[in-house]
């Protein structure tokens, strides 16, 4: 119960947002104190920068912006970062202000993109900025939800493009995770876009608790206190898991297992019935398991339903069959079972599901919509799902904390796992919500401590010029001053806030340089000077050692790629130093050098590399190999071993007798001990150090110590001098190198776009400089649609294995024009490295067959049995390739080109791919 007192400061505030008192009766809770704080300030016409948890509700203060742009007669858009979240996002805004004021703009979709309040993917707003689209009249606010995102490595530059282009007159409201630079951030979206309120959450609006779960028993992450210990029962397991591996390795001694091994653990790592099991019994449902391979989500769905695990009511199976049927009646029949839709429909009536990138729009759209309204209980995904989907849970269970990134096996990152088990603990639903990390073999509780308690990560620019952009702003601004306003990106004012440290560095390092010199004084002369000649000896003394032991090396290796099978050497060190003979000479032309597999008197084996052999080597004499030798067998390696010490005996070689050290080294120096071939300049310099004046004061190696410091900082500084160089204008000085390409093409000439360029302006693919090229050359000209569709693939298309097979193309047409590409890409590759750029990525043809068969008409059956991919793989691939089909269309100017272009689009778009462009509008 409110007192008089809080009423009335309530309606004061009520009196100074009406706009806020009238969005808060929208909903049934009352709102948090950082939302209320953030949408004060967007009523007070400010930007804001607003950085919370997964969950925490930071979207609420974007859609106040849609409010209070309804409210005030202007126009919202509200930018996502990836289609699906904008579908979802239009849906939500659809159901409380009605189809007529919401639009929807997402490169496939276009609905309503005149309404008052337009979701988009930021990649349309940024193509609307450049073409000056006159949709952007009246725009009073953009949304930026998943701001954080500008540090993707593709497509984060596009943020940034749009946040510096949008005019003045914008409220931009960036939604962002948690990161530990938010007001780093905030303070660049002050200096590009006027005065930024920065407001930081880092509380969870529901608690999340961890946990580990070994075998059928949950324990929790951390012991009951606060103090953030990790739980001693885990850590003791880990303990004997580490003993047990210990032991298993030879004893405790260190010995690795003969064959290698893998780990073992005394507890076991419960399989994902088990977790399904637990987390029921628990009450823990609905739940999210991660498993980070697509595969492995469809495989545990299977492993669960094998089972015969019933996690729904008759009713909600009910309801969930008629919704799926509802959802994907759309679907042809023939293509609904070559896409497994009866075993989705089999696993959600049962509460379990997959979710990930390979499965169709359309299965994973319905699979995120039944697990939001609880219907679906269970859903093993890969982490594509912790993107920016409004999917939470009661429990998030990671499988391992590991995972493949396309490269190697790399570990989950403290910003991934937050991430992650972010989604657990649903608000206004849950009391708290339940991360949950299963046990493994070496499993490391404190990691996972560390994980679970490092709740941010910093956020990065990943911003350079593009050859679009570069051409869009050289147009609307001419190069002058879009090199200045690139100068504001965030990526430099990153590299320039790391410069101010440097210059600070830089200002002690002069302090002390002054306390040096004056500490370095001599009565005698200027010990500085001295110095200076002491240490121009010395880096030329050190030179010379260093030349003649790059040349020693370089003879050695030379006299390895003389060795011939049979030869009997001497190693000089190392751990098989000794007489050994040459059983084969190893490749000549290796890239470090010959690696001769050599047989020693003590019946080794090895193969020795440069490393061994630190002076050159010369054969003592020569012996037969028997042609049955076999170093694979121990008494062959016996024999011949015996019959090497035998001839070594011959040779009367002993210890005693052999390399003398001190003798090569007298053969390589004069009298004095010093390199016959001793470079001039280091006589002259000694000469010079003997007449200098400070050469004799008593005080000479107290003052050379002062100055040694003095150059040894000097050095130092100078080096930091040259960094704050190229951190200073680079993203610029980039600028600068792309448009020196584009002169060198007639793209540009000073501030004018030419034709060529013009076409260019409406290219936004990563290889748009080579859509251009091709465009220019009339490569494409004269192919027919499959023709032109199969060609095109090859500049969107990326194989998701590191060794695709060869492509295969439809006709000897389309493989010629690949390889015309191909080629010319190459060109272009030249160009860039000639200005030291490199962004073209050589294409890829490994889906032309596949896009040739889709165009003439083939069933999905056909082609996704003749290539590997997975029914959202291929959806995917053909909505790239329709977006770069629609470029290429409207880029071509009039023509058989353009024509043809359209009517690619037009085979293109059917089927699964035009229904799942439609699924979700």
């Amino acid at each position: 119960m409110t007192t008089p007192a809080e009423r009335y400061a309530r309606s004061k505030v009520d009196r100074q947002y009406p706009h806020l008192a009238e969005f808060r009766g929208l909903y049934g809770f009352a709102l948090d104190g950082f939302q209320v704080e953030a949408c004060h300030e967007v009523e007070s016409g400010h930007g804001v920068l607003v950085a919370a948890p997964t969950g925490s509700g930071k979207t609420l203060v974007g859609e106040f912006a849609v409010h209070l742009a309804l409210a005030t007669g202007r126009k919202c858009f509200y930018t996502t970062p990836i289609k699906a979240l904008s579908n979802q996002k239009f849906h939500d805004l659809v159901d409380r202000y009605g189809g007529e004021s919401v639009g929807l703009l997402t490169g496939d979709t276009s609905l309503n993109g005149e309404a008052p309040v337009v979701v988009m993917t930021t990649e349309v707003l940024r193509n609307m900025l450049y073409a000056g689209s006159r949709t952007l009249d009246g725009l009073g606010f953009v949304v930026m939800d998943e701001v954080h995102y500008l540090a993707d490595r593709f497509r984060g530059a596009v943020w940034e493009e749009v946040i510096i282009g949008l005019p003045e007159s914008v409220s931009v409201i960036s939604l962002s995770a948690t990161v530990s630079n938010a007001e780093e951030f905030g303070d660049w979206l002050s200096t590009v876009r006027g005065d930024t309120r920065t407001i930081v959450e880092e509380r969870r609006p529901v608690p999340l608790h961890q946990h580990v779960l070994v075998g059928r028993r949950m324990y929790p992450l951390f012991e009951d206190s606060d103090d953030g210990k990790v739980n001693r029962q885990l850590e003791s397991m880990a303990r004997q898991d580490w003993q047990l591996d210990r032991a298993r390795k030879g004893g405790g001694r260190g010995r690795p297992h003969k064959g290698g091994h893998r780990p073992r653990s005394k507890h076991r790592t419960p399989s994902r019935l088990e977790v399904v099991e637990k987390l029921e019994a628990e009450g823990l449902l609905p739940a999210i398991v991660f498993v980070f391979s697509r595969a492995g989500c469809a495989a545990a769905v299977q492993q669960v339903l094998d089972a015969r695990v019933m996690l729904t009511t008759p009713e909600e199976r009910t309801e969930i069959e008629q919704r799926v049927d509802d959802a994907c009646s759309h679907l042809p029949d023939e293509d609904l079972h070559v896409l497994g839709f009866h075993d989705l429909r089999d696993g959600l009536g049962r509460g379990v599901a997959a979710h990930h990138a390979g499965m169709l729009p359309a299965f994973k759209e319905i699979v995120e919509e039944l697990f939001s309204e609880g219907l679906v209980k269970v859903v093993f995904a890969t982490e594509t799902l912790a993107l920016g989907i409004n999917m939470p849970a009661r429990s998030v269970v990671i499988e391992r904390l590991t995972k493949w990134n396309g490269e190697a096996h790399v570990n989950v990152t403290p910003g991934e796992y937050t991430q992650l088990t972010g989604r657990a603990g649903r608000r206004g639903i849950d009391v708290e919500g339940h991360g949950v990390v299963l046990w493994q073999p070496e499993l490391d509780p404190r990691q996972v401590a560390g994980l679970a308690s490092t709740r941010t990560y910093p956020l990065n620019s990943s911003f350079r010029p593009s050859y679009n952009m570069a051409v869009n702003l050289v147009d609307q601004m001419g190069r002058g001053r879009a090199r200045d306003l690139l100068e504001q990106s965030f990526a430099q004012f990153q590299a320039d806030r790391a410069v101010v440290d440097l210059v600070r560095q830089i200002r002690k390092a002069d302090d002390a340089l002054e306390g040096y010199a004056e500490a370095a004084q001599c009565h005698l002369g200027d010990f500085m000077e001295y110095a200076q000649l002491r240490r121009q000896l010395g880096d030329l003394e050190s030179s010379g050692v260093k030349h003649r032991k790059a040349a020693r090396r370089q003879e050695a290796v030379s006299s390895l790629a003389e060795l011939k099978v049979g030869d009997v050497i001497v190693v000089p060190s190392g751990k098989f130093s000794g007489l050994a003979v040459v059983l084969d000479p190893g490749l000549a032309g290796a890239a470090d050098g010959p690696r001769p597999l050599v047989l020693t008197v003590n019946r080794h084996a090895r193969r020795l590399g440069p490393v061994d052999f630190p002076v050159p080597v010369q054969p003592l004499t020569r012996m037969r190999i028997p042609k049955s030798f076999s170093a694979r067998n121990a008494q062959s390696r016996r024999d011949l071993a015996s019959t090497l010490r035998l001839r070594g005996e011959e040779l009367r070689w002993g210890r005693e007798q052999g390399p003398d050290r001190e003798g090569r080294r007298r053969e390589t120096a004069g009298p004095s001990g010093q390199d016959d071939h001793t470079d001039p300049r280091v006589a002259e310099l000694r000469a010079a150090l003997r007449e200098h004046p400070c050469h004799a004061c008593p005080d000479r190696e107290a003052h050379a110590r002062w100055a040694e410091r003095y150059l040894k900082l000097e050095r130092d500084t100078a080096n930091q001098r040259r960094r704050i160089e190229q951190r200073t204008n680079t993203v610029a000085r980039q600028f600068d190198r792309v448009c020196q390409v584009l002169d060198d093409l007639g793209y540009l000439s000073g501030d004018v776009v030419t034709d060529d360029g013009r076409r260019l302006q409406r290219l936004y693919s990563e290889l748009d400089l080579l859509v251009s090229e091709c465009l220019r050359r009339g490569v494409w000209d004269g192919l027919s649609t499959s023709q032109l569709a199969a060609v095109l693939s090859g500049l969107t298309f990326e194989s998701r294995v590191d060794d695709p097979p060869a492509p295969r193309f439809p006709d000897r047409r389309t493989l010629d024009v690949s390889e015309e590409m191909t080629s010319l890409c190459a060109d272009l590759q030249a160009l860039e490295r000639e200005h030291r750029l490199r962004f073209l990525a050589t294409p890829d043809f490994g889906f032309a067959e596949t896009a040739a068969s889709w165009v003439d008409g083939a069933t999905l059956d056909e082609v996704l049995r003749t290539t590997d991919m997975a029914a959202g793989d291929f959806v995917r691939a053909m909505k790239q390739l329709i977006d770069l089909v629609a470029q290429v269309a409207s880029a071509a100017g009039q023509g058989p080109l353009r024509t043809t272009a359209y009517s690619t689009l037009d085979a293109l778009r059917r089927g699964v791919v035009a229904y799942s462009s439609l699924s979700s509008s």
